[in-house]
């Protein structure tokens, strides 16, 4: 699968430091599924396809990465809350500490979508600065420029 960043990538990005999370647990289609739902909409899967084929990365590390590991835990989140195995799904319940409220998993869901929207917006605005090093994206095309989310309020230009 062709994804822009790696698994390893999304941990460290996206989690904090003293999160234990081996990488096995994000797949490539996490990824992928994170590009499919929020970044294709936005920059367009054109210049996501060739972002994917150059072999100088530095506007994908600077601009792109973190919005899409941010977005893929978006996607993996829920399922890092529960587990299931032999006695169906169960929420983890660990010595001295306690599963996250639904409120907290709320915030956390919220906190992350803002962050990588955000990051996600840098990197409009520098696609935008220099348009003509990506002839592939399409203004017209970015669904961001069409309709946002402000709090609750649903923009449509």
């Amino acid at each position: 699968m062709n994804v822009l960043i790696s698994p390893e990538q999304v941990v460290r990005l996206a989690f904090a430091p003293d999160d234990y999370l081996p990488s096995e647990l994000i797949a490539e289609a996490d990824i992928a599924a994170a590009a499919e739902r929020y970044l294709f909409p936005v920059i367009g899967r054109e210049l996501y396809d060739r972002l994917m084929m150059e072999t100088n990365r530095s506007f994908v590390d600077q601009y792109l990465a973190a919005p899409l590991a941010f977005y893929t835990r978006l996607l993996v989140q829920p399922r890092l809350d529960i587990r299931t195995g032999r006695c169906g799904t169960t929420a983890p319940k660990l010595d001295g500490a306690t599963p996250a409220t639904e409120e907290a998993r709320r915030s956390l869901r919220n906190s992350l979508r803002r962050e990588a929207r955000e990051l996600l917006l840098r990197a409009v605005a520098r696609i935008e600065e220099r348009a003509d090093d990506y002839p592939e994206y399409d203004p017209k095309k970015n669904v961001l420029k069409r309709c946002t989310l402000d709090g609750k309020l649903v923009q449509i230009r």
